[in-house]
């Protein structure tokens, strides 16, 4: 057997859906078809990709690792069939979370005016790589350190971090916090694409009580609902501001670096001209002090 772009289609499904039945409905085949093809593609690579060992099935690390490439060679196939057929070839900006941040709509609009024929798509997708490092986009707005082999990064900014927290929680009328203001507070991570660890703490000081959540809606979410506070940039402030949520500066945390990452090796011909503009644009976004509720 020689492997075929249905055998990746299939597992990439189970690697998103984390379920057989779900992928099968996604890819409009019976579940013992889909178990089918993954066990022939495991059979073929000499791999076992998925765990079936729990109650909820899991990718291995062999798993995880074919899914990214899988997921690059399935899209640069259907891009290539795209070109073909002379369908337009948008260049696609992936983000974690808060985009360009007050810039966001100034890129988006200076791009329109100065390259209508190519369409840029703006796509948040919850990874720490926001889908560069599987195919899904051809660039992508990060915050903080990236370390995925075959990426490539360039810094345009970096944003101050603030306390994000219940409009009326006490702390959120103070001109500033400081990290040990939030020790004895429940906090919420984003442990899937967010910059925000325990580490930023001293070892002795660091808070006890956490939740962990892995998307921003999830982690706003927690704040406006009194759960928890929590610690993020100046972005997020200007992206998402709530009557019910405060977001005050810490101003002793250090910033966190904003890069546009891109893969390392050919790729799409605009990302050259995309680099060039964020660096102009992105530099044009202002932190304008705290941001109180509703403002």
């Amino acid at each position: 057997m020689s492997i075929e772009l249905r055998h990746l289609r299939c597992f990439l499904a189970i690697a998103d859906t984390l379920s057989v039945t779900r992928a099968a409905e996604r890819l409009h085949l019976t579940q013992p078809a889909v178990s089918r093809t993954l066990r022939r593609l495991e059979e073929e690579l000499g791999a076992r990709l998925v765990d079936r060992s729990t109650h909820h099935l899991a990718l291995t690390d062999d798993g995880l690792r074919f899914r990214d490439q899988a997921a690059i060679a399935v899209t640069a196939f259907d891009r290539a069939v795209g070109l073909a057929r002379h369908a337009p070839w948008p260049l696609r900006l992936g983000h974690a979370w808060s985009a360009a941040g007050a810039s966001t709509q100034l890129l988006l609009r200076r791009w329109h005016e100065e390259h209508p024929d190519t369409p840029l798509e703006l796509l948040r997708i919850d990874d720490r790589t926001a889908g560069l490092a599987r195919g899904e986009v051809d660039a992508a707005l990060l915050r903080g350190e990236v370390r995925t082999p075959g990426l490539v990064t360039e810094r345009l900014t970096t944003e101050p971090r603030v306390a994000g927290l219940p409009a009326d929680d006490p702390l959120a009328r103070r001109p500033h916090l400081t990290l040990a203001d939030l020790t004895g507070r429940t906090l919420v991570l984003n442990t899937v694409s967010g910059t925000t660890t325990l580490d930023l703490w001293p070892m002795d000081s660091r808070p006890t009580a956490t939740i962990t959540i892995g998307n921003t809606d999830d982690w706003l979410a927690a704040i406006t609902g009194g759960r928890a506070v929590g610690i993020t940039t100046t972005a997020t402030a200007r992206m998402h501001p709530h009557p019910a949520r405060a977001y005050v500066p810490l101003p002793e945390a250090p910033p966190v670096p904003v890069v546009l990452a891109r893969r390392d090796g050919p790729g799409h011909p605009r990302i050259p001209d995309l680099l060039r503009l964020a660096r102009e644009v992105v530099g044009e976004g202002r932190w304008c002090g705290p941001l109180r509720p509703g403002t």
